[in-house]
């Protein structure tokens, strides 16, 4: 029943879906790392969530939404050729830019550092060696959101 109403939705509000969806992702995962490598009577930082949030909902949701759709205009098609450069484009161009942006503007404004880029300078290269391995599963998760949105 949920199916043909979200089908619905997707096609109706792509851009809308693919926001919510990077929200949805960002923080759940933000919540779930915190969770995982609490300490027994360590409480969860929802701020820290919340900031999460808000930069993957006016930030990532938007910037992957317009790359993603540009990569596949600029290399359109699934041949190994076209996949291999749409990689190689986002690992060089793209994902850089979404570290820096998650980093710097994203976290380190919110949290009030005076070196936004202290973070950055830290775990980039980590956030960006696990970004190569999670990229197909972006790749997948657009597909599909163009699919339904024909």
């Amino acid at each position: 029943m949920a199916g043909p109403f979200l089908r619905s939705g997707v096609r109706r509000f792509p851009w809308l879906c693919n926001v919510l969806l990077y929200g949805s992702l960002f923080s759940a995962g933000d919540a779930a790392q915190q969770l995982l490598r609490r300490r027994p009577g360590q409480e969860p930082d929802w701020a820290q969530t919340r900031h999460v949030a808000l930069v993957a909902l006016s930030f990532h949701g938007n910037f992957n939404y317009v790359w993603l759709r540009g990569l596949e205009r600029a290399l359109p098609g699934r041949a190994p050729g076209a996949v291999l450069a749409k990689v190689l484009c986002d690992q060089l161009v793209g994902a850089p830019v979404a570290i820096l942006a998650f980093y710097t503007a994203g976290m380190s404004i919110l949290q009030g550092k005076e070196n936004i880029f202290s973070d950055c300078k830290k775990k980039f290269w980590n956030t960006y060696k696990t970004g190569l391995m999670y990229w197909p599963f972006v790749q997948v998760s657009f597909k599909l959101t163009s699919v339904l949105t024909q």
